[in-house]
């Protein structure tokens, strides 16, 4: 019975062939729409902030709204970004804080400039139902958020205690409660540039800032 030969080693005359080193690149971070979408989100609240504290008198209240318009246009460019690349979550809540500075600046400029001819014994009805609804909104965005880092749904329940407050403040035609709302918006504002700083970070390659376990796992 023939035995099978040794596998033959590599002579001089057969070199062994280098397989060459593949260059690692670091890895690139992937496209963030809220780099967009947050710091517009900051500039809308501390301009509504503003508006409510008293900082901008009331003479001029018609010349801060280009700012929230401005601010409107930045969520709903982050909006369309957001679809784009299928995140559909960042993308309705891109969309409904954009609908909300819209729509305030829309509210605002009309009953300055008496667009949609509403009488001045109305004025307080009208604001009364456009914070009703976008508390109805932002409520059920409270819920809709448990699934995500719990830092969100506090945001959005802070944003809710803010147009509670300022609901309050005209049921009750008190300027402390008014203002009171313009200083909660100012506290929106800084989770919101907590937020913009870890997107900031991570997208420069750096380290995420924590945003605390969701509420619910399940």
């Amino acid at each position: 019975m023939a035995t099978p030969s040794p596998t033959p080693s590599p002579t001089p005359q057969q070199p062994v062939r280098l397989v060459p080193q593949v260059e690692e690149h670091p890895a690139v971070p992937a496209a963030n729409p809220s780099l967009v979408g947050l710091p517009s989100f900051v500039v809308g609240a501390v301009t509504v902030g503003m508006v409510s504290i008293g900082v901008v008198p009331v003479t001029a209240i018609g010349a801060s709204m280009p700012i929230v318009l401005a601010a409107a246009v930045g969520m709903f460019i982050a909006t369309i970004w957001a679809a784009r690349i299928g995140e559909s979550v960042p993308a309705g809540i891109s969309a409904i804080v954009g609908s909300f500075l819209l729509s305030y600046a829309l509210l605002v400029l009309g009953l300055l400039h008496n667009w949609f001819g509403i009488a001045p014994t109305a004025v307080a009805s009208t604001e009364k139902v456009f914070l009703i609804s976008w508390i109805a909104v932002v409520s059920v965005l409270i819920l809709a958020t448990l699934r995500l880092p719990v830092v969100y749904t506090f945001l959005f329940a802070v944003v809710d205690v803010a147009l509670i407050v300022k609901l309050l403040s005209v049921i009750q035609t008190s300027e402390n409660l008014n203002k009171a709302s313009g200083w909660i918006l100012m506290a929106v504002a800084a989770i919101v540039v907590y937020l913009f700083f870890g997107a900031a970070s991570a997208a420069t390659g750096g380290k995420e800032v924590p945003l605390g376990p969701p509420i619910l796992h399940t």
